[in-house]
């Protein structure tokens, strides 16, 4: 049997968290005021997920860079290779709001979205 210490940071609570994981059972969270709480408890300690973001340039933009976002969480060991796929990644303007920039990021199933709208300078 092992315990996880986690803050949770689904909400401005921040409720201690207290994970008890055992083989074959399912992880026991203790500490949350509210649903979100237990699910980031069992998630973080069995397959952690982030959201990326990052900002890409766009050349000819007005500015000429946009913020980008994935869609959904991806597995937090798919950060690095996700950010090494966007090396040397360029957007032409205009860019949309939630346009979709690199589909599949790192094999994830999930895209890299932007969340600014860029016009042509």
């Amino acid at each position: 049997m092992r315990k996880v210490s986690l803050t949770c940071i689904c909400c401005p609570l921040g409720c201690p968290l207290e994970v008890t994981l055992e083989e074959g059972k399912d992880p026991v969270v203790r500490g949350h005021t509210c649903p979100k709480g237990h699910e980031y408890g069992r998630t973080e300690v069995t397959v952690p997920t982030r959201t990326l973001t990052t900002v890409l340039p766009v050349p000819g933009g007005d500015p000429a860079m946009v913020p980008v976002k994935t869609a959904a969480p991806i597995p937090k060991e798919a950060i690095l290779p996700a950010m090494e796929a966007l090396k040397g990644v360029t957007l032409t303007p205009p860019v949309a709001l939630g346009q979709v920039v690199v589909r599949d990021i790192a094999g994830t199933g999930v895209d890299l979205i932007s969340t600014r709208e860029i016009p042509v300078k």
